[in-house]
């Protein structure tokens, strides 16, 4: 279901950058990026809760369900994406794209830093969330009682460990995580682009 729940992520995060950027005077670049990245997040999360609740507590089969969510994330952006077009081809946030693709790292000249420092702050939080995660699941108890329920529920929860709330939090926190993904799509590497014809890279 991953891409059905970035594909809400990347709506949810457009959404709060459209109308942030269009509906207050002097916008912040500081609060754009938490709200934008709040909405994606949150929304997400929302999508992993509904798949935690239909995979873990009703036991329905994961891959079904995944493909149900794909679809389902997929069909509601693109619906309520048209009513942000007007009869446009496609909608655009221009302050949320220009933050999201501000070279934070620009000072840098020449070709080591058109290669390495040339891109918006979510290419370089991505590598950072990666070792913070990696650093979580191997060297805290949090990490390794989520690493016991992966090779062994039934032993992980003989050991006391509570494995309904681990795989709720760590589905939805795993969805947020690539809605953050899927609002990267829309507001940087799509230039704050919104269109409903193809796919979020469209």
């Amino acid at each position: 279901g991953v891409p059905g729940i970035m594909y809400i992520g990347a709506f949810a995060g457009f959404v709060s950058s459209f109308y942030y950027g269009t509906m207050v005077e002097k916008p912040n670049a500081i609060v754009c990026i938490i709200l934008t990245m709040l909405s994606a997040f949150v929304a997400s999360a929302l999508m992993g809760l509904l798949y935690s609740f239909l995979t873990v507590t009703l036991r329905a089969n994961q891959n079904v369900t995944g493909l149900a969510i794909t679809i389902f994330g997929t069909g509601f952006a693109n619906v309520f994406g048209s009513f942000l077009m007007k009869d446009q081809v496609y909608a655009s946030a221009l302050y949320g794209n220009e933050v999201f693709t501000t070279k934070i790292f620009g000072f840098i000249p020449g070709k080591i830093g058109e290669m390495f420092f040339s891109y918006g702050f979510l290419v370089y939080l991505a590598p950072v969330l990666a070792i913070v995660i990696h650093l979580i699941i191997n060297k805290t108890k949090v990490g390794l009682n989520l690493r016991a329920i992966g090779e062994s529920p039934a032993t992980a929860d003989a050991a006391g460990i509570n494995v309904t709330r681990y795989k709720y939090l760590a589905t939805c926190i795993g969805a947020g995580i690539s809605g953050i993904g899927g609002l990267f799509y829309t507001l940087d590497y799509n230039h704050g682009i919104w269109s409903t014809t193809s796919s979020i890279e469209s």
